[in-house]
């Protein structure tokens, strides 16, 4: 999985508050990885708030270089509630999510989150801005700090350069006693029709998926909107 191997964090992608729903289907290869990922992703906005999701499956290769099944996958959903879009406090939303997945041999914990999400935008909408605080609770695992902080982002035309987009996230949280960094950001560009993008995305962590300290992971990939 793009996410993880063996831990979770939040990964929400901006799609933009001026459309009222997106799925999209990414495939990504990742060079620190070695293998493939697929991702299906949704946002969907209605008069209660929005709701984001996304399921990651991971291929990677058996012993003699063949692959025959996903071999692991990773679930991700989360709900923003929002009563009040007409009042003052419009950009406030209350934010409950839930993680978990599955890898070879071993399971990914259940999180369970909650929190406030405050999100800022420009007066076209094209560049958007979200920031969560969340109280964090795992299944059967420790953190003693059970918050997390998550920014995404997502910016259109970039530069005003048109089909060019610049999104992705950052999570800051804590597992047992040490602090665990995650950021995808994304450039997409969109090849002369509403559908078929092209792109990719490095994955910067610190204490992330099992590996201890900073790494980076480049990925190039391509993406679907339907």
């Amino acid at each position: 999985m793009k996410k993880p191997v063996i831990l979770v964090a939040l990964a929400t992608l901006a799609f933009g508050f001026t459309a009222q729903a997106q799925t999209n289907f990414q495939t990504f290869y990742d060079f620190g990885r070695k293998h493939f990922t697929t991702t299906l992703e949704g946002f969907h906005t209605d008069k209660w708030g929005n709701t984001f999701f996304f399921i990651d499956y991971d291929y990677n290769n058996r012993s003699d270089n063949t692959v025959v099944s996903p071999s692991g996958s990773y679930f991700e959903i989360a709900r923003c509630l929002n009563f009040w879009q007409d009042s003052a406090l419009a950009p406030l939303s209350l934010h409950v999510e839930y993680n978990g997945g599955l890898g070879l041999g071993f399971g990914i914990n259940s999180a369970f989150l909650a929190g406030v999400d405050w999100f800022l935008h420009s007066k076209d909408f094209k560049n958007t801005l979200n920031l969560k605080l969340l109280y964090k609770q795992f299944v059967q695992m420790e953190s003693k700090i059970p918050m997390q902080f998550t920014a995404v982002w997502g910016c259109q035309d970039l530069f005003s350069l048109k089909g060019v987009r610049f999104s992705g996230f950052l999570d800051v949280w804590s597992e047992f006693d040490h602090v665990v960094v995650l950021s995808e950001p994304q450039l997409w560009y969109n090849c002369g029709t509403e559908h078929f993008n092209i792109g990719g995305e490095v994955e910067f962590s610190y204490n992330f998926g099992g590996m201890e300290g900073f790494h980076v992971m480049p990925c190039l990939g391509w993406k679907w909107v339907f």
